[in-house]
């Protein structure tokens, strides 16, 4: 087993739901496998519906696949607000980036049943120019593909969710990845203490945990909280665990005592209560 699918077995061991029936896997192009997706498709059973989202790395061959792509099938590609992805020039002008289906044209044989391909293409940028292949250079656009096994008909529930637009909105939104990777830095994986090896081994443990009660308060105890669902650790920190305060003691019981006026007590209140109303492990 590779490094990267020993990873995702490890993310998914942390799941709250035992059994999640349903899971949606986002994986960048750099961890894209044969062995990740035989992997992921492995997961599927009578019982648990997996479905997967991932980079793929554009070879000869898928190239020579959207040179057969005619004009009229290209459509606009859409932001996650559902609003047309524009994207503005080093000139000024504004291009809208497009998006088609691949899956025809291109042989799949030996990928996992019902891999789809759908490819996205933009004008590129003066910085992207001099990473451009011939075949880029001469068509004039950049291209980039996103593999998947949502099928056509899209997730259950979820309308328009089989369409290209939507395959290409959906693999994009995992950059709040990046997002994930500076906050771990910021809460101490950024910087290592020591020239010893045990000492840095415990301290990436210890950000690590950190890192996932991080996220786990998230997810579990602010998915509402106005500013503070997606701040960063430094406003967590001084907004949530910095909260003014007063703990006595009286009969045995102990009693955290509010500050009124604290901006962030609704928010802290809503957390606790929904920390305590959790159910326990067993």
């Amino acid at each position: 087993m590779s490094p990267t699918t020993r990873l995702l077995a490890a993310a998914l061991r942390q799941l709250a739901l035992p059994l999640w029936s349903k899971l949606l896997v986002r994986i960048d192009g750099a961890a894209f496998s044969h062995e990740l997706l035989d992997h992921l498709t492995a997961l599927t059973t009578s019982w648990r519906r997996v479905r997967w989202v991932t980079g793929w790395a554009i070879r000869p061959v898928d190239e020579a696949a959207i040179a057969k792509l005619p004009e009229t099938v290209w459509t606009d590609a859409l932001r996650q607000d559902g609003e047309v992805h524009e994207i503005t020039g080093p000139d000024g002008t504004t291009v809208t980036t497009q998006v088609a289906e691949l899956t025809g044209l291109r042989d799949l044989t030996g990928w996992p049943a019902g891999t789809r391909l759908v490819v996205r293409r933009v004008r590129p940028s003066r910085r992207n120019a001099k990473k451009l292949t011939v075949f880029e250079k001469h068509t004039g656009w950049r291209y980039q593909i996103v593999a998947t096994n949502i099928p056509d008909q899209g997730l259950s529930g979820v309308r328009g969710s089989g369409q290209v637009w939507f395959v290409d909105a959906l693999y994009r939104d995992h950059a709040e990845v990046e997002d994930r990777v500076k906050a771990i830095k910021r809460i101490g994986l950024g910087l290592l203490p020591s020239k010893s090896w045990q000492i840095n081994t415990a301290w990436v443990l210890a950000a690590t945990i950190a890192a996932d009660l991080d996220a786990w308060v998230r997810l579990l105890l602010l998915p509402d909280a106005p500013g503070l669902a997606a701040a960063e650790p430094a406003t967590i920190r001084r907004k949530l665990y910095h909260i003014p305060a007063r703990l006595t003691t009286h009969a045995r019981r102990r009693t955290l005592h509010l500050d009124r006026s604290w901006p962030w007590v609704l928010a802290f209140t809503t957390a606790w209560q929904r920390a305590t109303q959790l159910p326990a492990l067993t």
